[in-house]
């Protein structure tokens, strides 16, 4: 690759005299469908519950009085009376907000940018808001993803957690870094993959 990019000064004096294969901007903190399925499930999880919104309070909205039950006992509801409709309020209430509050992330995480990453015949280098992470080549697996159009690669480390499931064996969920939104993501791939290549421990 020749397209080497001008880098902040504190980033080039962490990479000091390493000779550089690559740099690149990630215009993304993280793949665009990582963000979209948080942004759908915010959706669609905050009109479910808007339904009981409206239908517990939607009388009042209209300046009318609301009738429900209460242990089997029809209770009428208002503005000047609204103790008996307090605690299921607060409880629609609540998972509104959870879904107000996923789809809010889901949005910032698109916004969120992804920073510099600088590899080298050594490491990759992630610089972002003035942090500065390094990746030795061996720390990966050489597990990728990569889609071209969007100008993604997905790498996988050797860390992980592992995840417990109610009903099947327990999975090891691996640490991932992202590049994503980047240009030239086909050249970058395979000169990741030949440095994993080269440091691989086994």
């Amino acid at each position: 690759m020749d397209n080497i990019i001008s880098l902040p000064t504190d980033l080039q004096s962490v990479i000091g005299a390493e000779r550089i294969d690559f740099s690149v901007i990630s215009k993304r903190n993280q793949p665009l469908k990582k963000s979209l399925v948080p942004i759908a499930f915010g959706t669609i999880w905050t009109a479910f519950t808007c339904i009981f919104v409206f239908a517990f309070l939607g009388p009042l909205f209209k300046g009318e009085d609301a009738t429900f039950k209460v242990n089997g006992v029809p209770t009428t509801v208002s503005w000047d009376n609204f103790q008996p409709m307090l605690v299921p309020a607060l409880f629609i209430g609540t998972f509104v907000l959870v879904g107000i509050g996923i789809l809010t992330w889901g949005i910032y995480s698109i916004l969120q940018k992804g920073g510099y990453f600088v590899g080298t015949a050594n490491r990759l280098i992630r610089y972002r808001k003035g942090n500065i992470t390094s990746y030795n080549w061996e720390q990966f697996s050489g597990n990728m993803e990569i889609n071209n159009k969007n100008g993604d690669i997905s790498m996988q480390l050797r860390t992980g957690k592992m995840v417990s499931n109610r009903n099947s064996p327990d999975i090891f969920v691996p640490d991932t870094v992202y590049i994503s939104g980047a240009m030239d993501i086909l050249d970058i791939e395979k000169i990741c993959r030949k440095r994993i290549k080269e440091n691989n421990p086994m």
